[in-house]
């Protein structure tokens, strides 16, 4: 097996080192933080306080089931050494994007054997705005594409030990164990394949849509094994490696909780709001200069046909792959890198898509959702590149300039935008809003009622109670008691008790206005300002 030759190592070390730097130089106020950011830093916290993985953030502390436990856990590891989790999801993050550089740079190399190709691959991973946003968020995708691209080369480490077991000339040149019993599993090749299997669970457990990395693996499994014998070996090694953790994790939530993963099945369509959203995020993408952007959404459908024709062409590419190799064994080797990344792409967009129909209504195609696919996009994109450059080296010096040209101005407008302030709960606009300076200045002991439960967690070390709502925004479902919730909230404010601070209620829509009021009245308003409303008791 040969390695990376000193200076490629050397040259993706360095953009690994630039990547760790800007991700730093992008977020002086701290990561952006979303809802679910909360969620991951009070569980790290609670972690550390020795409660175990809980929702600290919210007044129920209820055992965690929501979100899997390993982003939070590698926070919990690094608060260890006396880092707050919300300052140590900055480093985590950026040191996970120089990794995350660095180890696509070895797959462009091991998939095309061109150290340039893999250089290319991990300069398209640092100057990608979307990408590089994604890692500026206190959000588990980072830590979950990191697993994801260990597990790729895991993988391809053992296909190749594989084939050099088929073209070794005995069992000595293979560097077999002769007899080694049941130890054998973890020597050569089945050892990367036990790898691969850790590091698909340990994907799972920082994301559910780990199982599509899963369903990925089995199916490549099956399809570039030549015989049923080894189909089926392989399977129930890759499976005895991934079964007692998801297990574990499962157990836990059952005997906690009541329930797996928090999650029931309920059909609820996927809207046209979030199908463009997810469009929109395409064409950023695909075209990251806006002026040029909005000039191309002016051409009906264009990104949506040029949406259609790359998935088209990836699931034709994939399955003529596939079935050839399948029912063609002693055909030339399968390149696995390309084939399983394309196969991820269906695998994870399945994934996502049923999560969305069946059992999360919340979920959306939001940037960070779908970024596992854009990274499986680049490496597809150099696969490409790498193909053209053999037909055509003109061309493809062109087609990567034009590439390279408009990714890194892109970036450049990403970055300023970035420096600029902090994201989500990090920015300006709750560092300094007043309503929280008036929360701030109750006692310890009063129940807040909120919108916005993270943000109180965050800026008023207050658990968060959250409100009555008609509809449940995971299953889509009607709440049951709303007026006796409703009921039990107003007389716990006017007992002087509890309060209760809605933010940002003019940006929201009729539906939710409605439900506030309902929520308010006959309450005290103590304050109105910027938008926010907080009611107590009367004075």
């Amino acid at each position: 097996m040969t390695k990376p030759p000193y200076a490629s190592s050397l040259i993706l070390s360095l953009l690994a080192l630039s990547g760790t730097f800007l991700i730093l130089y992008a977020t002086p106020q701290g990561m952006g933080l979303l809802d679910d950011s909360i969620g991951y830093i009070a569980g790290a916290r609670s972690i550390l306080s020795g409660q175990g993985y809980r929702e600290a953030w919210l007044a129920s502390n209820q055992p965690v089931t929501h979100f899997p436990p390993g982003f939070s856990t590698i926070l919990a590891l690094v608060g260890l050494s006396g880092l707050d989790p919300l300052r140590g999801t900055r480093f985590v993050n950026a040191l996970v994007f120089g990794a995350n550089i660095f180890m696509l740079g070895i797959i462009g190399w091991r998939m095309t054997r061109s150290k340039v190709a893999g250089g290319v691959l991990a300069l398209l991973l640092l100057v990608n705005g979307q990408l590089f946003r994604v890692h500026t968020l206190a959000m588990s995708e980072p830590l979950y594409i990191f697993f994801t691209l260990a597990a790729f080369l895991f993988f391809w480490h053992y296909f190749s030990e594989e084939q050099n077991k088929l073209t070794a000339k005995s069992a000595k040149d293979a560097k077999e164990p002769k007899n080694l019993g049941a130890l054998r599993v973890l020597r050569g090749s089945n050892g990367f394949l036990l790898l691969t299997a850790v590091l698909t669970a340990f994907a799972y457990l920082t994301r559910y849509a780990g199982l599509a990395l899963l369903a990925t693996f089995l199916v490549s499994l099956f399809i570039l094994h030549p015989t049923w014998e080894k189909r089926l070996t392989s399977i129930a090694i890759f499976l005895a490696g991934f079964i007692p953790f998801a297990l574990a994790w499962g157990i836990r939530n059952r005997l906690l909780a009541d329930n797996a993963t928090n999650r029931t099945i309920v059909y609820h369509p996927i809207t046209a709001e979030n199908i463009q959203l997810g469009i929109s995020n395409f064409a950023t993408f695909v075209m990251p200069i806006e002026e040029w952007r909005r000039a191309l959404i002016k051409v009906p459908n264009f990104f949506v046909t040029l949406l259609a024709l790359l998935v088209l062409a990836l699931l034709l590419w994939v399955l003529f792959k596939g079935v050839k190799k399948f029912f063609q064994p002693a055909t030339e080797p399968l390149e696995v890198l390309s084939f399983i990344s394309t196969l991820y792409i269906f695998g994870y967009l399945a994934s996502i898509i049923s999560s969305m129909t069946w059992f999360d209504a919340s979920t959306k195609f939001q940037l960070r959702i779908v970024s596992p696919v854009y990274v499986s996009l680049l490496i597809m994109l150099v696969y490409l590149g790498y193909w053209l450059w053999q037909k055509q080296k003109a061309v493809t010096i062109l087609l990567s300039l034009v590439i390279f040209s408009l990714s890194l101005s892109g970036f450049t407008d990403t970055l300023t935008q970035l420096r600029k302030g902090g994201q989500g709960y990090a920015s300006f606009q709750w560092f300094d809003s007043d309503g929280m300076k008036f929360l701030q200045t109750l006692p310890e002991d009063v129940r807040i009622y909120s919108n916005e439960t993270a943000a109180i967690y965050l800026y008023t070390d207050h658990p968060g109670y959250v409100l009555p709502d008609l509809i449940d925004p995971v299953t889509g479902l009607p709440r049951g008691l709303f007026d006796e919730s409703v009921s039990k909230l107003q007389a716990d404010v006017l007992s002087g008790e509890a309060v209760l601070a809605l933010f940002d209620v003019d940006s929201q829509d009729e539906d939710v206005q409605s439900v506030y009021q309902t929520l308010a009245d006959g309450l005290y308003l103590a304050f109105n300002e910027q938008g926010d409303k907080i009611y107590t008791a009367f004075p």
